[in-house]
């Protein structure tokens, strides 16, 4: 896991990769445009739907998902543009390779889970994919 600056969230991603991502006028796509233009904002800035989009192209997630659990923690059905709970949709879907990486933050999520599982099912929000992150074939991770 990448080590954070202290002052992270005051930084844009450009700032905190110190790399240059390019100007969004040449992006090939829309979405592309978008990732473009997030990379040169202060991660404080970062709305709900903001982190919702860029967390479902999986971009910058060390810097993310940190955001993404506060939002979480104060509602587990944050809501971007879509419909109450897309940030955590987005968020439970992200490849498990990130999570094999940082699995304190896969504990910070599974700890919000774990009691709504009834209120995600519900809400038809699959935890399949993050669930699979540590279990073993057969098993669910407790």
């Amino acid at each position: 896991m990448k080590k954070k600056e202290n002052n992270w969230r005051h930084k844009s991603i450009e700032n905190l990769e110190k790399r240059d991502f390019g100007s969004s006028d040449d992006a090939p796509t829309r979405m592309v445009k978008r990732c473009l233009d997030f990379c040169k904002v202060s991660l404080d800035q970062f709305t709900v739907e903001d982190l919702r989009l860029i967390v479902g192209q999986e971009f910058a997630l060390t810097y993310l998902i940190p955001l993404a659990i506060e939002h979480l923690q104060k509602d587990i059905f944050s809501e971007g543009d879509l419909y109450p709970g897309d940030l955590l949709k987005n968020v439970l879907s992200i490849d498990k390779g990130f999570w094999l990486e940082n699995k304190n933050y896969w504990d910070g999520i599974n700890g919000l889970i774990e009691p709504k599982r009834r209120d995600l099912t519900a809400n038809d929000i699959s935890t399949t994919l993050f669930d699979t992150a540590f279990s073993q074939p057969g098993s669910r991770q407790q």
